[in-house]
Protein backbone atom coordinates (compact mmCIF):
# COMPACT_ATOMS: atom_id res chain seq x y z
CA UNK A 1 0.00 0.00 0.00
CA UNK A 2 1.66 3.13 -1.06
CA UNK A 3 2.15 6.00 1.64
CA UNK A 4 1.14 9.74 1.64
CA UNK A 5 3.64 12.38 2.34
CA UNK A 6 1.62 15.95 2.41
CA UNK A 7 3.00 19.03 3.13
CA UNK A 8 3.74 22.70 1.94
CA UNK A 9 6.20 24.05 -0.51
CA UNK A 10 8.63 26.01 1.82
CA UNK A 11 8.38 27.64 5.63
CA UNK A 12 9.92 31.45 5.39
CA UNK A 13 6.81 33.13 4.96
CA UNK A 14 6.58 36.48 7.35
CA UNK A 15 2.93 36.26 7.03
CA UNK A 16 3.10 32.50 8.76
CA UNK A 17 3.96 34.67 11.94
CA UNK A 18 1.13 34.04 14.11
CA UNK A 19 -1.03 32.08 11.59
CA UNK A 20 1.29 28.95 11.40
CA UNK A 21 3.62 29.56 14.04
CA UNK A 22 2.95 31.18 17.81
CA UNK A 23 2.74 34.82 18.07
CA UNK A 24 5.22 34.20 21.16
CA UNK A 25 8.16 32.11 20.22
CA UNK A 26 10.03 29.89 22.55
CA UNK A 27 13.87 30.72 22.49
CA UNK A 28 15.34 28.72 20.29
CA UNK A 29 12.32 27.83 17.94
CA UNK A 30 12.76 26.89 14.23
CA UNK A 31 10.14 26.70 11.86
CA UNK A 32 11.13 23.16 10.14
CA UNK A 33 10.75 20.68 13.15
CA UNK A 34 8.06 22.91 14.64
CA UNK A 35 6.00 21.75 11.49
CA UNK A 36 7.38 18.31 10.79
CA UNK A 37 5.30 17.86 13.84
CA UNK A 38 1.92 18.40 12.03
CA UNK A 39 3.03 17.54 8.07
CA UNK A 40 5.43 14.56 6.88
CA UNK A 41 7.14 16.58 3.82
CA UNK A 42 8.37 19.82 2.92
CA UNK A 43 9.08 21.79 -0.57
CA UNK A 44 12.83 23.99 -0.07
CA UNK A 45 12.02 26.66 -2.05
CA UNK A 46 14.91 28.43 -1.41
CA UNK A 47 17.69 26.03 -3.25
CA UNK A 48 15.37 27.68 -6.91
CA UNK A 49 17.00 30.97 -5.49
CA UNK A 50 20.52 30.39 -4.07
CA UNK A 51 22.88 27.14 -4.53
CA UNK A 52 22.10 25.06 -1.24
CA UNK A 53 24.87 25.14 1.14
CA UNK A 54 25.82 21.93 2.55
CA UNK A 55 26.25 23.31 5.82
CA UNK A 56 22.74 24.65 6.31
CA UNK A 57 21.55 21.53 4.80
CA UNK A 58 23.22 19.55 7.49
CA UNK A 59 21.58 21.55 10.09
CA UNK A 60 17.98 20.81 8.68
CA UNK A 61 18.84 17.25 8.78
CA UNK A 62 20.03 17.81 12.66
CA UNK A 63 16.73 19.52 13.33
CA UNK A 64 14.64 16.76 12.26
CA UNK A 65 16.55 13.76 13.81
CA UNK A 66 13.23 13.31 16.24
CA UNK A 67 11.18 12.48 13.09
CA UNK A 68 12.25 9.56 11.16
CA UNK A 69 9.94 9.83 8.63
CA UNK A 70 9.91 13.21 7.67
CA UNK A 71 11.55 13.86 4.56
CA UNK A 72 12.27 17.02 2.21
CA UNK A 73 12.06 17.37 -1.73
CA UNK A 74 14.71 20.15 -2.80
CA UNK A 75 13.64 22.64 -5.78
CA UNK A 76 16.60 23.00 -8.66
CA UNK A 77 18.07 25.85 -9.33
CA UNK A 78 16.19 28.73 -11.53
CA UNK A 79 19.51 28.69 -13.66
CA UNK A 80 18.78 25.00 -14.80
CA UNK A 81 15.11 25.76 -15.31
CA UNK A 82 14.20 29.03 -16.52
CA UNK A 83 17.53 31.07 -17.39
CA UNK A 84 18.91 27.98 -19.03
CA UNK A 85 22.15 29.04 -19.72
CA UNK A 86 25.66 29.82 -18.33
CA UNK A 87 25.74 26.96 -16.13
CA UNK A 88 27.96 23.75 -16.43
CA UNK A 89 29.64 20.75 -14.70
CA UNK A 90 30.74 23.09 -12.03
CA UNK A 91 27.00 24.28 -10.98
CA UNK A 92 25.52 21.13 -11.08
CA UNK A 93 28.40 19.64 -8.67
CA UNK A 94 27.60 22.87 -6.71
CA UNK A 95 24.43 21.87 -6.09
CA UNK A 96 24.83 18.28 -5.55
CA UNK A 97 27.38 18.56 -2.96
CA UNK A 98 25.03 21.47 -0.87
CA UNK A 99 22.10 18.76 -1.05
CA UNK A 100 24.16 16.09 -0.56
CA UNK A 101 23.79 15.49 3.34
CA UNK A 102 19.90 15.30 2.51
CA UNK A 103 21.20 12.01 0.24
CA UNK A 104 23.03 10.69 2.50
CA UNK A 105 20.64 10.45 5.58
CA UNK A 106 17.95 9.41 3.38
CA UNK A 107 15.85 12.42 4.02
CA UNK A 108 15.41 13.61 -0.26
CA UNK A 109 11.68 13.10 -1.52
CA UNK A 110 12.49 14.40 -4.76
CA UNK A 111 14.59 17.03 -6.62
CA UNK A 112 11.95 19.12 -8.17
CA UNK A 113 12.85 20.15 -11.46
CA UNK A 114 10.06 23.20 -12.48
CA UNK A 115 9.49 24.68 -15.55
CA UNK A 116 7.51 27.93 -16.14
CA UNK A 117 4.49 27.84 -18.50
CA UNK A 118 6.34 29.36 -21.41
CA UNK A 119 8.50 26.06 -21.27
CA UNK A 120 6.71 24.66 -24.59
CA UNK A 121 7.39 21.15 -26.01
CA UNK A 122 10.21 21.61 -28.70
CA UNK A 123 12.93 20.14 -29.76
CA UNK A 124 15.34 22.68 -28.14
CA UNK A 125 13.51 22.27 -24.86
CA UNK A 126 13.43 18.53 -25.06
CA UNK A 127 17.29 18.63 -25.41
CA UNK A 128 17.55 20.63 -22.72
CA UNK A 129 15.57 18.11 -20.53
CA UNK A 130 17.62 15.50 -21.57
CA UNK A 131 20.87 17.39 -20.54
CA UNK A 132 19.51 17.82 -16.78
CA UNK A 133 18.43 14.29 -16.66
CA UNK A 134 22.04 12.78 -17.57
CA UNK A 135 23.14 15.87 -15.43
CA UNK A 136 21.50 14.31 -12.20
CA UNK A 137 21.27 11.11 -13.63
CA UNK A 138 21.12 8.50 -10.00
CA UNK A 139 18.57 11.30 -7.89
CA UNK A 140 15.19 10.95 -7.29
CA UNK A 141 13.35 13.56 -10.34
CA UNK A 142 10.15 14.83 -10.49
CA UNK A 143 9.50 17.50 -13.66
CA UNK A 144 6.69 19.86 -13.54
CA UNK A 145 5.63 21.68 -16.62
CA UNK A 146 2.85 23.68 -17.49
CA UNK A 147 1.77 23.76 -20.82
CA UNK A 148 -0.60 21.66 -22.43
CA UNK A 149 2.26 20.99 -25.02
CA UNK A 150 3.40 18.27 -23.23
CA UNK A 151 0.59 16.64 -22.65
CA UNK A 152 0.91 13.52 -24.88
CA UNK A 153 2.36 9.76 -24.19
CA UNK A 154 5.62 10.18 -26.15
CA UNK A 155 6.70 12.75 -23.27
CA UNK A 156 5.77 10.04 -20.71
CA UNK A 157 7.19 7.52 -22.39
CA UNK A 158 10.17 9.39 -22.31
CA UNK A 159 9.76 9.77 -18.54
CA UNK A 160 9.78 5.69 -17.74
CA UNK A 161 12.62 5.54 -19.94
CA UNK A 162 14.44 7.64 -17.74
CA UNK A 163 12.74 6.83 -14.47
CA UNK A 164 11.85 10.30 -13.42
CA UNK A 165 8.54 10.99 -11.96
CA UNK A 166 5.80 13.04 -14.16
CA UNK A 167 4.72 16.05 -11.86
CA UNK A 168 1.08 16.27 -11.81
CA UNK A 169 -0.16 20.06 -10.96
CA UNK A 170 -3.34 22.12 -10.12
CA UNK A 171 -3.20 25.64 -11.21
CA UNK A 172 -5.53 28.50 -12.85
CA UNK A 173 -6.46 27.31 -16.12
CA UNK A 174 -6.09 29.40 -19.50
CA UNK A 175 -5.93 27.93 -23.12
CA UNK A 176 -3.41 25.66 -23.17
CA UNK A 177 -2.54 25.30 -20.00
CA UNK A 178 -1.72 21.29 -18.52
CA UNK A 179 -5.05 20.61 -16.39
CA UNK A 180 -5.31 18.18 -13.72
CA UNK A 181 -4.40 14.43 -13.77
CA UNK A 182 -3.03 10.93 -12.67
CA UNK A 183 -0.05 10.26 -14.92
CA UNK A 184 2.48 7.81 -13.27
CA UNK A 185 6.18 7.61 -14.63
CA UNK A 186 7.88 5.94 -11.87
CA UNK A 187 7.22 2.90 -10.40
CA UNK A 188 8.48 4.44 -6.60
CA UNK A 189 6.86 7.57 -6.21
CA UNK A 190 4.64 9.87 -7.23
CA UNK A 191 4.59 14.07 -7.09
CA UNK A 192 1.38 16.53 -7.08
CA UNK A 193 1.54 20.33 -6.79
CA UNK A 194 -1.45 22.17 -5.54
CA UNK A 195 -0.52 26.00 -6.67
CA UNK A 196 -4.22 27.36 -6.47
CA UNK A 197 -6.70 29.09 -8.98
CA UNK A 198 -6.12 32.62 -8.60
CA UNK A 199 -6.60 33.25 -12.08
CA UNK A 200 -7.42 36.59 -11.78
CA UNK A 201 -3.88 37.12 -10.78
CA UNK A 202 -1.75 33.98 -12.16
CA UNK A 203 -0.46 36.19 -15.09
CA UNK A 204 -1.08 39.92 -13.85
CA UNK A 205 2.84 41.72 -14.53
CA UNK A 206 2.26 43.68 -11.40
CA UNK A 207 1.13 40.85 -8.94
CA UNK A 208 3.31 39.56 -6.39
CA UNK A 209 4.22 36.15 -5.50
CA UNK A 210 1.42 36.50 -2.39
CA UNK A 211 -1.37 37.45 -4.72
CA UNK A 212 -0.51 34.50 -7.41
CA UNK A 213 -0.98 31.99 -4.56
CA UNK A 214 -2.90 33.32 -2.45
CA UNK A 215 -5.94 30.98 -2.85
CA UNK A 216 -7.25 28.26 -0.19
CA UNK A 217 -8.78 25.37 -1.67
CA UNK A 218 -12.91 24.11 -1.03
CA UNK A 219 -13.37 20.97 0.62
CA UNK A 220 -15.24 19.78 -3.21
CA UNK A 221 -12.25 20.65 -4.99
CA UNK A 222 -9.47 18.37 -2.27
CA UNK A 223 -12.18 15.56 -2.65
CA UNK A 224 -11.89 15.78 -6.37
CA UNK A 225 -8.51 15.39 -6.41
CA UNK A 226 -8.05 12.91 -3.35
CA UNK A 227 -9.15 10.42 -6.19
CA UNK A 228 -6.72 11.35 -8.86
CA UNK A 229 -4.30 10.99 -5.53
CA UNK A 230 -5.44 7.47 -5.13
CA UNK A 231 -4.88 6.79 -8.08
CA UNK A 232 -1.73 7.61 -8.40
CA UNK A 233 -1.25 5.76 -4.95
CA UNK A 234 -2.36 2.27 -7.00
CA UNK A 235 0.78 2.37 -9.51
CA UNK A 236 3.70 3.89 -7.16
CA UNK A 237 5.32 3.32 -3.73
CA UNK A 238 4.74 6.97 -2.50
CA UNK A 239 2.50 10.50 -3.18
CA UNK A 240 4.29 13.19 -2.43
CA UNK A 241 1.89 16.17 -2.37
CA UNK A 242 2.74 19.44 -2.19
CA UNK A 243 0.89 22.97 -1.74
CA UNK A 244 1.85 25.93 -3.08
CA UNK A 245 -0.81 28.16 -1.92
CA UNK A 246 1.27 29.52 0.90
CA UNK A 247 -0.29 33.07 1.72
CA UNK A 248 -1.57 33.64 5.28
CA UNK A 249 -0.55 29.59 5.94
CA UNK A 250 -3.25 28.91 3.33
CA UNK A 251 -0.75 25.38 2.36
CA UNK A 252 -0.53 24.06 5.55
CA UNK A 253 -4.54 24.48 6.00
CA UNK A 254 -5.26 22.37 3.35
CA UNK A 255 -2.28 20.14 3.49
CA UNK A 256 -3.74 18.51 6.72
CA UNK A 257 -6.94 18.70 5.40
CA UNK A 258 -5.69 16.77 2.25
CA UNK A 259 -3.90 13.94 4.54
CA UNK A 260 -7.21 14.20 6.64
CA UNK A 261 -8.89 13.00 3.32
CA UNK A 262 -6.56 10.43 2.40
CA UNK A 263 -6.10 8.28 6.05
CA UNK A 264 -9.00 8.92 7.82
CA UNK A 265 -6.99 10.08 10.59
CA UNK A 266 -7.82 13.21 12.84
CA UNK A 267 -4.85 15.42 13.02
CA UNK A 268 -2.47 17.99 14.80
CA UNK A 269 -3.06 21.05 14.36
CA UNK A 270 -1.28 24.31 15.06
CA UNK A 271 -3.45 26.40 17.26
CA UNK A 272 -2.88 29.49 15.60
CA UNK A 273 -4.10 28.04 12.29
CA UNK A 274 -7.65 26.67 14.15
CA UNK A 275 -8.44 30.20 15.28
CA UNK A 276 -7.31 31.18 11.29
CA UNK A 277 -9.33 28.22 9.42
CA UNK A 278 -12.07 27.35 11.80
CA UNK A 279 -13.42 24.62 8.87
CA UNK A 280 -10.20 22.70 10.55
CA UNK A 281 -12.03 21.86 13.64
CA UNK A 282 -13.80 18.85 12.36
CA UNK A 283 -10.64 17.22 11.29
CA UNK A 284 -8.79 18.37 14.45
CA UNK A 285 -7.01 15.21 16.76
CA UNK A 286 -7.96 16.82 20.19
CA UNK A 287 -6.97 19.99 22.25
CA UNK A 288 -4.10 19.03 24.14
CA UNK A 289 -4.24 19.87 27.70
CA UNK A 290 -2.96 23.02 28.88
CA UNK A 291 -4.34 24.90 25.74
CA UNK A 292 -7.12 27.21 25.65
CA UNK A 293 -10.23 25.20 24.18
CA UNK A 294 -11.50 25.80 21.05
CA UNK A 295 -14.88 23.97 21.54
CA UNK A 296 -16.47 25.80 24.34
CA UNK A 297 -15.68 23.13 26.61
CA UNK A 298 -12.81 22.68 29.48
CA UNK A 299 -9.84 20.03 28.38
CA UNK A 300 -10.03 16.94 30.58
CA UNK A 301 -8.05 17.09 33.88
CA UNK A 302 -6.38 14.04 33.04
CA UNK A 303 -5.45 14.89 29.68
CA UNK A 304 -2.13 13.85 28.18
CA UNK A 305 0.17 16.01 27.00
Amino acid sequence: MARYYAGPAGWSYADWEGVVYPPDKPRGFHALPYLARFVDIIEVNSTFYRQPAAGIVQSWVKKIESFPDFLLAVKLHQMFTHVREDFGDKETEEFKKGIEPLRASSRLAALLLQFPWSFIQTPAHVRHLERLFRLFAGYPLAVEVRHASWDNEEFYGRLRERRVCFCNIDQPLFPNSLGPGATVTHPEFSYVRFHGRNRRDWFRKDAGRDDRYNYLYGREELEDWVGRIQTLAGQSGKVFIITNNHYRGQAMANALQVKNMLTGRKMDIPLPLLDQYPVLRNIVDRIKAGQRDLFGEKPSPDAKD
